[in-house]
């Protein structure tokens, strides 16, 4: 089931557009925006809570950020959306450069739309829990950095945010702990503490310090809960007897 993005800053168009994708036996959401900037904002927003965008239903003329170079932007995710532009004017040369998989000229016939769909279903494999959540994307003075989860030492909670650590940076973003720990435990992150999630691929060390059970990560040392103690053991030494965590394979 196909999960798609409509964007069209002409209203009676985009209900129209939205309306008939979601007739399609073969869609099972379809969300809207009215410009290429919010567009791109609920696209990492869908990004950061792990959520499978598989298709982009795109005007090509818009103010502002018009569609062309919307699509430009989103060619530099890590997992694209496969793209299909939506316009009254014939700029299809343009729209295949970019690797759209299709080409719809307004007004939309129903049957076009609906091989529109067939294209993009036939081109989305579909994607495993481990590469929907390869990446956070955090927001830097305007510019989007994404962050991938194999480069994360430790992620420590504040409040509604999670601040990621890497070797030589750390960056804020806005989810929680737990969010966190349900998207990348399954690839080695063990929950240490209840305000700390570390990634057990660069844990160096176990030891007791001054009565109590810390991890050495890189140059860090981090202090282990009680609670988590056994847990965290047990977890440890399943994962490099049996190999390398999941994201290290």
């Amino acid at each position: 089931m196909l999960r798609l993005l409509a964007v069209d800053d002409e209203v009676p168009a985009l209900s129209e557009l939205a309306y008939l994708l979601r007739q399609d036996a073969r869609v099972e959401h379809v969300a809207t925006a009215s410009d290429s900037r919010t567009a791109l904002r609920d696209m990492v927003q869908m990004i950061t809570a792990g959520e499978r965008l598989d298709g982009v239903f795109l005007d090509i003329r818009m103010p502002g950020l018009d569609g062309i170079d919307l699509a430009r932007l989103i060619g530099g995710f890590p997992t694209p959306p496969r793209l299909v532009f939506v316009s009254a004017y014939d700029r299809a040369i343009q729209a295949f450069e970019l690797e759209a998989v299709d080409y719809l000229l307004k007004p939309v016939r129903p049957e076009r739309l609906a091989e529109a769909v067939r294209r993009i279903a036939a081109a989305v494999r579909p994607p495993s829990g481990e590469e929907i959540a390869d990446v956070i994307p955090v927001e830097l003075g305007g510019r989007t950095k994404f962050v991938a989860r194999q480069d994360v030492c430790y992620a420590e909670a504040h409040g509604d945010y999670v601040r990621l650590h890497t070797i030589d940076a750390s960056y804020l973003v806005r989810m929680s702990l737990a969010a966190l720990e349900r998207r990348w435990g399954p690839a080695g992150f063990i929950r240490a503490h209840r305000s700390t999630l570390v990634n057990a691929r660069h844990v160096s060390e176990l030891r007791f310090d001054s009565g109590r059970v810390v991890l050495q990560v890189g140059d860090e040392t981090l202090p282990v809960s009680r609670r988590h103690t056994r847990q965290v053991r047990e977890q440890l030494v399943r994962q490099f007897r049996s190999g390398a965590p999941a994201d290290a394979r």
